[in-house]
């Protein structure tokens, strides 16, 4: 099998976040890999194994599992709410998917910061356009359609509602992957009702001029190989600086975008991703508890 060059990976993301289309990546792809069967054998490697995804059970004895719905204006909103099954006081956690929408792997990670002791909401960014579609392709298309404002807003009143939940001792925060970490700086500038900190995993950026409104401590993980998202880091950086916000980076050089993504053959990394979690569980420890 050919290898899975940069180049490869990085046509991959410009087909993800949609500037090309499947049959253009497909015939990008062949030429870059040296024909048809080549691109066809390396595809799986760069997309999700959904098969892969589930570490922890849905019915894992040891968390409460259940749907919840809130409501932003007319619309109503929808997610799967994992907290342990004991009872208790807690922080909360919003994940916040990546363009695909909440998949399983999202609804595995959801999982799994409710059993480090969080109650946890994965939402649905798409509940209004009738909820996360089985084919990944039309969810991306579909996320492609809800302006970034709207999505923001919709999340937002996720925070909001999950630290009313009864067991949440009101403190909540955020954590997006790729689409979602771009959304948890947008929630920080909406700052609403009970955010108390937000962690981006390569997530765009917002415009300087919207940083002074942020509120809530920010921890930003970044991908050494990600040239479209790390190009609007230094202006970032210099935003927080000069408004004196709190917030800290991380850079895993060497890690792709999505490196957390541990469905990704091409692209997840193992240390790297854990040790994003690592520091991602401190501070929310800090902050929420």
């Amino acid at each position: 099998m050919p290898p899975v060059t940069q180049d490869i990976i990085d046509l991959y993301d410009r087909f993800t976040h949609g500037a090309l289309s499947r049959r253009d990546f497909m015939e990008k792809l062949a030429g870059i890999a040296g024909g048809t069967a080549a691109a066809t054998a390396i595809l799986p490697l760069l997309q999700n194994n959904y098969a892969a995804a589930q570490t922890i059970a849905p019915n894992d004895p040891r968390l409460a599992v259940s749907t919840f719905q809130y409501e932003i204006g007319d619309a109503m909103m929808q997610g799967m709410l994992a907290a342990p099954a004991e009872d208790g006081r807690r922080p909360g956690i919003v994940v916040i998917h990546e363009n695909r929408g909440l998949n399983p792997h999202i609804r595995d990670v959801t999982r799994r910061f409710a059993l480090e002791g969080f109650i946890v909401l994965g939402v649905d960014a798409l509940t209004p356009e009738g909820g996360t579609p089985a084919d990944e392709d039309k969810a991306r298309d579909m996320i492609g359609q809800v302006p970034p404002d709207r999505a923001a807003a919709r999340i937002a009143a996720g925070v909001a509602a999950l630290s009313r939940v009864q067991g949440c001792n009101g403190k909540v925060g955020t954590v997006g992957y790729c689409w979602g970490g771009g959304m948890v700086n947008r929630i920080a500038v909406l700052n609403p009702p009970g955010l108390a900190a937000g962690v981006a995993y390569y997530g765009s950026q917002v415009p300087a001029e919207q940083v002074e409104r942020i509120r809530t401590p920010l921890m930003l993980h970044y991908a050494g190989n990600d040239e479209r998202i790390n190009a609007g880091i230094p202006a970032y950086r210099a935003a927080l600086e000069w408004a004196k916000k709190d917030f800290e980076i991380h850079m895993y050089e060497g890690a792709q975008h999505a490196f957390n993504n541990d469905t990704n053959a091409a692209r997840y990394d193992k240390a790297a991703a854990d040790l994003a979690l690592s520091r991602t569980l401190a501070f929310f420890r800090k902050h929420l508890v």
